[in-house]
């Protein structure tokens, strides 16, 4: 068995989850990055598209295998699609659950077992400060993260008595390849330029945002924090607009958002 604590994350090729791999390594952690493209780094990068299941499976076997553990699963990959709801096909908007929800419920699903086996661990997953303020033009992306932050708020009260930890970070605008990977649906049909303004806002607020190696540290925090909270916001303007979520009426909410982005 490994003396290391041994992390699996997926969406490891870039963004995110790569500066994490590279940042848990330099910590001294044990690490299996998941994604579609392998990369030759200082962590194994495993082939595996997380929709594939069974290729999922294969994987947490080897790395189980290999390790004799799984301390900590880190749910990073993810994918987005902005435009008018009524313009988004339903296979588009299913691949973005199998992604974003679907593949993520199947991960911890995979991984509790392993780590019944151990006596404990911990599950993090990514989601979005767009996961309790939605976001017009946006909508299946926040309604993908609405979910995750309910999966693992859930999770969290089946797991604590199996001693396995369940928490959630909530990035806002993070300068990343997601930007660009984005799948963009611009057909405006009776909305003007609404959708265009709101989706170029809410690019240049990415290109602009915190980097992907500042969400990583605070992802860092969250797997070595004894008790760490169940959801929490990256950066502190962030914090404020969850707490403004939680005093000001929806309909005031509501009303912000729709200025800035809609």
């Amino acid at each position: 068995m490994s003396d290391k604590k041994v992390v699996i994350i997926t969406g490891t090729s870039s963004g995110i989850g790569f500066c994490l791999a590279k940042l848990l390594v330099s910590k001294g952690y044990k690490v299996y990055g998941l994604s579609r493209r392998v990369v030759n780094e200082n962590f194994e990068s495993l082939q595996c598209d997380v929709t594939d299941e069974e290729k999922v499976k294969q994987c947490f076997e080897y790395v189980f295998n290999k390790e004799g553990k799984i301390d900590v699963l880190v749910n990073n990959a993810g994918m987005g699609i902005s435009g008018a709801v009524e313009f988004i096909d339903s296979a588009q908007s299913k691949k973005l659950f199998d992604v974003n929800v679907n593949a993520v419920v199947s991960l911890c699903k995979i991984v509790i077992p392993y780590m019944k086996k151990n006596g404990g661990g911990r599950i993090v997953n990514i989601s979005s400060v767009a996961g309790f303020i939605p976001i017009p033009f946006q909508t299946f992306y926040s309604m993908s993260k609405s979910a995750i932050n309910s999966l693992t708020m859930c999770l969290k009260m089946e797991l604590a008595p199996l001693n396995i930890c369940v928490c959630g970070v909530m990035p806002g605008d993070t300068k990343t390849g997601f930007t660009n990977a984005r799948e963009k649906i611009l057909l405006n049909d009776g909305y003007g330029n609404r959708i265009e303004k709101s989706v170029s806002k809410m690019e240049k607020d990415e290109k602009n945002g915190v980097s992907a190696d500042k969400v990583a540290k605070v992802v860092l925090k969250q797997i070595e924090r004894k008790k760490p909270p169940v959801l929490v916001c990256v950066g502190a303007n962030y914090k404020f607009i969850a707490f403004l979520q939680k005093i000001l009426p929806r309909k005031i909410m509501l009303k912000i958002v729709n200025k800035i982005y809609g």
